[in-house]
């Protein structure tokens, strides 16, 4: 379990209860928050944040009765870190994901997802919809691509061979450069105390390998593993939440995500979605756009069906 010995707090940021999930692969951290008896809100992270990212949305949701659950993926947070690229491959994070919350024999959830959480968290969603009331949908994405993936140059020089690895292992750019500079509109939404939270899980070269792994897996085009494991579940997806709740909330300047993918590809899917765009936000929406999400969330959740 990763720098036991430090304050994990912040500042007071994050004043959650550490719990912890074996799995085969590490050891997996989790907060589990609010109400045994309140509806769950699970929360799924990206690259290259943990569940940091989701601290003033745990503390809105607990105030309001519900129950927030927060994983860190393997590789993030104070999750375990091992060297081994191949235990961070997609399907593989997915089903950690589904054990931890197997585990915990959940009901009438509310799942938010935003950046790989999608893949991850809505892989749950897909093979146990009897358990998901509603999906609240951040930039991320659950299809085939229909051709050729635009990359921003960050992301191309990330999954470039040796360049990456001294980019994103070596100088922890992904975090310093993306999370902190090109990822957000508002870069000084972040304080220090944010940053050090941010930086706390990687100090080293070896601790980096679960952030260089994600953007290595982005699909260039429509075929690939990544490709064709979203497109299968994709379409057990779709049938089971067609009429259930579901809101997207998507940044219109994330350098990621652009606007496309949610016109082109999420509304298709779910054409009764509810979709706020947020004019002034970027790929780091929980961030950026906090005052937006969270109420968008809350009025979500407090909807009947939840």
């Amino acid at each position: 379990m990763s720098n036991a010995h430090q304050d994990w707090s912040f500042g007071g940021n994050w004043p959650y209860k550490a719990r912890w999930f074996e799995t085969s692969d590490g050891t997996l951290h989790y907060i589990d928050e609010g109400p045994r008896d309140g509806d769950p809100v699970v929360m799924i992270h990206g690259n290259p944040t943990w569940g940091y990212l989701y601290r003033r949305f745990v503390a809105a949701v607990t105030k309001a009765g519900y129950r927030a659950i927060v994983m860190d993926h393997l590789g993030f947070g104070r999750s375990d870190k091992p060297s081994q690229a191949t235990l961070y491959q997609v399907p593989r994070h997915a089903e950690r994901c589904s054990e931890l919350l197997e585990s915990l024999d959940l009901h009438n959830v509310t799942l938010v997802v935003q950046d790989w959480g999608g893949p991850i968290g809505l892989a749950w969603a897909a093979q146990h919809p009897s358990r998901v009331a509603k999906l609240f949908i951040l930039n991320t994405f659950f299809q085939r691509p229909k051709g050729q993936v635009p990359l921003p140059l960050p992301l191309k020089l990330f999954r470039t061979p040796g360049v990456g690895e001294l980019l994103v292992k070596g100088m922890n750019a992904f975090v310093t450069r993306f999370l902190f500079k090109d990822g957000l509109v508002n870069t000084d939404c972040l304080s220090s105390q944010d940053k050090a939270a941010y930086l706390a899980p990687h100090p080293s070269w070896s601790s980096r390998t679960g952030i260089l792994e994600f953007p290595r897996q982005i699909p260039a085009d429509s075929a690939g593993p990544v490709s064709d494991f979203v497109a299968q579940l994709n379409s057990e997806l779709v049938p089971a939440f067609r009429h259930k709740p579901v809101t997207i909330v998507w940044p219109m300047k994330d350098v990621a995500f652009q606007p496309g993918v949610l016109d082109e590809m999420w509304l298709p899917d779910f054409p009764h979605a509810r979709v706020i765009r947020v004019e002034d936000a970027g790929h780091f929406i929980q961030e950026d756009a906090h005052d937006v999400v969270i109420p968008a969330l809350m009025d979500f959740l407090a909807e009947s069906g939840g």
